[in-house]
């Protein structure tokens, strides 16, 4: 059973603004209008979740070659609606979309590929596509896979949904060292939550896209101050950050200090970010 609802819901995964929302919120969310929105495809390497609809606005979150989107509404030259993979809500430029796409068939599943102009190492470079982009395959030719009237991409950087990777935690240290950057969730430069969200997607698990999202999934840990018992692939949650562990006393994360991803002690990260008055660990979790 279902009620119409009254109460303040998130507004970063609800399509709801100046009365209107999508229609599949009808009868969920009390609202003056209910729109059926188009979904379109994402056909940029990678595309930007903004909070207003302008450019330079705040980057709230990102979307990946082949990744769905449903349109709301236009404002000028940008689309608001809803990021069908990860439910995030905001502006993307008009540009990024294309209609009538391709079905995705293989995923990125190499940190960072090129789509060539043939197939062959040789030819140049058309694109560069990042982890868990998503593409349709429609023929191969000399270990190369042919994508979305794009170009080629090597066939061995390529995954059908049937096959991922083993380990979350290789997956984040993949990433070591590409640049922070704040909604990033591409190869190039990632956030906290992006970095998580990004391995477990590559795992074959799904994963929302801020940290205090994330911060229900698993098991709650009851660690105490010496940090002890800790393992690899456990979460390590603050306010408004999350950090993975490598093994029983180092993280990896993406962070503001470093500006990259980094590894690091978990007792200097949590001296460090208490020093800076955020605080110590509000939460442990285990997958």
């Amino acid at each position: 059973m279902t009620h119409m609802s009254d109460e303040p819901f998130d507004k970063r995964v609800t399509p709801f603004k100046d009365g209107v929302t999508d229609q599949a919120h009808e009868g969920l969310v009390r609202a003056r209008s209910y729109v059926v929105g188009e979904v379109l495809s994402c056909y940029d390497a990678s595309a930007p979740i903004l909070a207003q609809p302008e450019q330079g606005a705040e980057q709230w979150d990102q979307l990946l070659l082949g990744e769905r989107f449903k349109v709301i509404e236009r404002k000028h030259d940008f689309y608001w609606g809803q990021a069908l993979r990860d439910g995030y809500v905001g502006y993307v430029p008009v540009s990024a979309f294309r209609a009538d796409w391709y079905l995705p068939t293989h995923y990125v599943s190499t940190l960072r590929t090129y789509v060539f102009a043939g197939p062959n190492l040789k030819s140049s470079i058309l694109s560069a596509l990042s982890l868990n982009a998503l593409v349709s395959v429609t023929r191969y030719e000399n270990g190369y896979a042919y994508i979305n009237d794009m170009g080629w991409v090597f066939a061995n950087h390529l995954s059908a949904f049937d096959t991922f990777a083993d380990d979350f935690v290789a997956v984040a240290e993949s990433y070591i060292n590409a640049p922070y950057q704040w909604g990033g969730r591409e190869s190039i430069g990632l956030d906290c939550s992006g970095l998580l969200q990004q391995a477990l997607y590559a795992s074959g698990y799904g994963c929302p896209r801020d940290s205090d999202m994330q911060m229900k999934l698993g098991l709650p840990l009851m660690i105490g101050a010496d940090l002890q018992g800790l393992q690899r692939g456990d979460l390590v949650f603050w306010k408004g950050h999350v950090a993975i562990m490598v093994d029983d006393s180092h993280i990896i994360h993406a962070n503001a200090h470093h500006m990259k991803v980094a590894i690091e002690p978990l007792s200097e990260a949590v001296s460090r970010i208490d020093g800076c008055g955020s605080g110590r660990p509000t939460a442990f979790r285990r997958l």
